[in-house]
């Protein structure tokens, strides 16, 4: 392993895309479902990759082509890449260290907002340190091991964003990065296919808190939520550090119409240099995000504790929240000629539905429709959480707080709901009854793709 890290260093990065191996990359052929990555792995050399990892199968069958080509020291056999690639990123993390001292990883999971929560730890924690966090929402087996592959010398502290579907996917992605410190933003109905129920869920997520025990320094906890406040009590020994709206005596302001972005006002806590003790000064920061959404509340209060603990103030960090725009459909307020649009359509469960529909609810405005796609992966439990958030809308429309609902998916169909196929069927009937002047929620799971209804609204 040392040998094939000392050959990452000298390429400086990694790539699983040939097509975008062009630079001197270690690329890595990867396999998936519908692809394999070894198919391709001539095409990166070729294309300016200096070296390729393969698999041993794979390169025993195409040796005579290898070594036509010359190409022989520049493809590394291995029994399984994608194992290779976890082991080199485990590897790299352990070895690379700021001074005398390891280098501090803070993973952070949850069922939402775990994202837009690692974005505004990464604004915050800039403030200070430079800080390698993941891209996107990379944060599954690969997608964590090419984040941790991305810290370079310049890294001072790094932000690692996990996610899972099945039971031991925490287990594994933890194993490989080796936290310091660890952040659950909270435990909801999601992935259900995979979890079977709730406590799966929690089990899972807990597997965090599990690792950070024993091999780490101390977790971030929503005091707020009873939940994560069990996950800990049931972990003895478990060192924290609490934070929350209503733990901290945040204020969360109502949103307008004209104004719908999440506003707070927090508040400033000092510590007397003498006795060490920690004391509210009296005085509450505003704090004016570009965030959609009450429930983005908690997100912010994370991402100031994470701050607050390493040495930055609440005045930098709130000035640094407020710089930071959502982008990826997540939280989202779009002015188009027509509407105003609210988009959070990257991902959707039970949990994250009910809220964005309750957040909508408080909204000022004239006209308020939500279209609204199928939630995925909710195994025996689809058709009646489903059932629920078609009797919420319904409930919505009922007491004037919703005045129009359009669903996309058979899920809802299932439910009761006259839903349309698919987003082209829903796009279509707009182009013939299109909304004017209206504010428009827009939520749904990511493969329903209800992001494109941006294109026509």
């Amino acid at each position: 392993m040392k040998k094939l890290h000392d050959i990452f260093l000298s390429c400086g990065k990694v790539a699983t895309d040939s097509r975008k191996a062009g630079n001197g990359e270690l690329f890595f052929a990867l396999k998936g479902e519908n692809f394999d990555g070894n198919d391709f792995a001539l095409d990166a050399l070729r294309n300016g990759a200096a070296y390729a990892v393969v698999s041993e199968s794979w390169a025993k069958n195409h040796n005579a082509e290898i070594e036509e080509e010359k190409l022989q020291d520049r493809v590394i056999r291995v029994k399984d890449t994608l194992e290779t690639l976890q082991s080199l990123a485990r590897y790299h993390r352990e070895n690379t260290f700021l001074g005398n001292e390891r280098l501090t990883v803070i993973a952070l999971t949850g069922t939402n907002g775990k994202t837009t929560t690692k974005e505004l730890i990464r604004e915050v924690l800039s403030c200070r340190f430079c800080v390698t966090a993941t891209e996107g929402n990379l944060n599954n087996n690969i997608g964590v091991p090419l984040t941790l592959l991305s810290i370079n010398e310049e890294t001072e502290i790094a932000v690692v964003e996990m996610g899972a579907s099945h039971p031991g996917d925490i287990k594994e992605l933890v194993n490989i990065a080796q936290p310091d410190y660890g952040l659950v933003t909270n435990v909801g109905k999601a992935h259900l296919l995979g979890f079977v129920n709730f406590e799966g869920v929690k089990k899972t997520k807990g597997e965090l808190y599990d690792f950070i025990k024993s091999h780490g320094q101390r977790v971030f906890v929503n005091a707020d939520s009873e939940d994560l406040r069990s996950m800990v009590k049931e972990r003895r020994g478990l060192k924290t550090v609490q934070y929350g709206v209503r733990y901290q005596g945040a204020v969360v302001l109502q949103p307008n119409g004209r104004n719908p972005f999440l506003k707070m006002l927090i508040p400033v806590v000092k510590t007397d240099p003498r006795t060490g003790r920690s004391y509210h000064q009296g005085t509450m920061l505003e704090v004016r995000t570009n965030l959609i959404g009450s429930y983005n509340a908690d997100n912010v209060m994370s991402a100031i504790a994470v701050g607050k603990y390493f040495g930055i103030s609440e005045e930098r960090a709130v000035e640094a929240i407020n710089r930071y725009v959502p982008s990826n459909n997540r939280s989202q307020m779009l002015r188009t000629a027509d509407n105003t649009l609210i988009v959070d359509a990257y991902n959707a469960n039970p949990s994250s539905m009910s809220i964005a529909l309750d957040n909508f609810a408080c909204m000022d405005a004239r006209v308020k429709i939500a279209m609204v796609g199928d939630m995925k992966e909710l195994g025996d439990e689809s058709l009646s959480e489903h059932r629920r958030i078609l009797e919420k809308i319904k409930d919505m429309i009922t007491h004037g707080k919703l005045t129009k609902a359009y669903f996309v998916g058979d899920e809802f169909a299932k439910a009761g709901a006259d839903s349309f196929a698919d987003v082209d069927a829903l796009m279509a009937a707009l182009k013939e009854e299109m909304p004017h002047r209206a504010t428009i929620l827009i939520k749904g799971s990511h493969s329903v793709h209800m992001e494109r209804l941006k294109d026509v609204l």
